[in-house]
């Protein structure tokens, strides 16, 4: 057991460290960087390479709306729950929106443009009374120091009048992958009871399969979508920031989706939903 403990700190710490180099808005920045330094070391032919690849990125996944049709079919594949029928006996709300170090830091109530899983939470919460509350999220930081997301959710729910006798707060999930496991425990489900689990429409399809995966039967219920549908498909984007940082969120979850399938830790490359 403390080997796979430690197997799992590394591939934590790798999967962090080699996202940081290869997410697109870093390519860009390495690029332009190695433009530079060529440039300077007197091989213009190959900074003209870097540069009009630099060049090309910043069009195409900045101004163009290569991010969308990236994206897009993440957010229409899992539809929302039918919540007629049987109740609601619990609700799993994964982590990810909240700016824990500016709320410990501050004192204050931050979100960040996942603020959704939190305000969705709470409705559904307030919806079905008697539905068991359950948020997980610990530390994602690698540099600097621990600031745990259930803390600063447990503030917020607080504040917004969910009971503390229903809510658990699950805080040491580093990745979806521990959400799983570490909220299955907690929550322990009965067979024939109804869990909704609340994230991002985009997130959706990988945590859905790494649940079924884990043998905990979840309902999706997304938030936070980012796109209209399919009339942005043509839409560019005027602020080529937004485009970027658009596609390290769609880039972030293919690569996440095909990680979990080739380790095994999901059924499928595109989960989707059963008939």
């Amino acid at each position: 057991m403390p080997s796979a403990a430690h197997g799992e700190l590394a591939l934590f710490y790798i999967s962090k460290l080699a996202w940081l180099l290869v997410q697109p808005s870093m390519l860009l920045v390495l690029l332009i960087a190695g433009a530079a330094v060529l440039f300077l070391l007197g091989r213009e032919r190959a900074a003209g390479r870097l540069a009009i690849g630099a060049a090309v990125l910043a069009v195409v996944g900045g101004v163009l709306p290569l991010s969308t049709w990236l994206i897009l079919p993440l957010e229409e594949r899992f539809p929302r729950a039918d919540l007629s029928g049987r109740p609601i006996d619990g609700i799993i709300i994964l982590g990810g929106a909240e700016e824990a170090r500016v709320e410990q830091t501050r004192k204050v109530h931050a979100l960040n443009m996942a603020g959704e899983r939190m305000t969705e939470g709470v409705a559904l919460a307030r919806r079905f009374p008697r539905a068991r509350v359950i948020f997980t999220g610990g530390s994602t930081n690698i540099v600097l120091g621990p600031a745990i997301e259930a803390d600063a959710a447990q503030r917020l729910f607080a504040d917004l009048g969910i009971e503390p006798e229903r809510l658990a707060l699950e805080s040491k999930a580093r990745n979806t992958y521990e959400n799983v496991l570490f909220t299955k425990a907690l929550a322990a489900p009965k067979p024939g009871e109804r869990w909704l689990l609340v994230t991002s429409a985009w997130h959706m399809p990988r945590a859905m399969g790494l649940f079924r995966k884990g043998g905990f039967a979840v309902e999706p219920w997304p938030v936070d979508y980012r796109t209209a549908g399919s009339a942005d498909l043509l839409v560019p984007f005027y602020a080529p920031s937004e485009g970027l940082r658009r596609l390290d969120t769609a880039a972030r979850e293919w690569t996440g989706l095909a990680f979990n399938w080739l380790t095994g830790r999901s059924d499928a490359l595109l989960p989707g939903p059963k008939p």
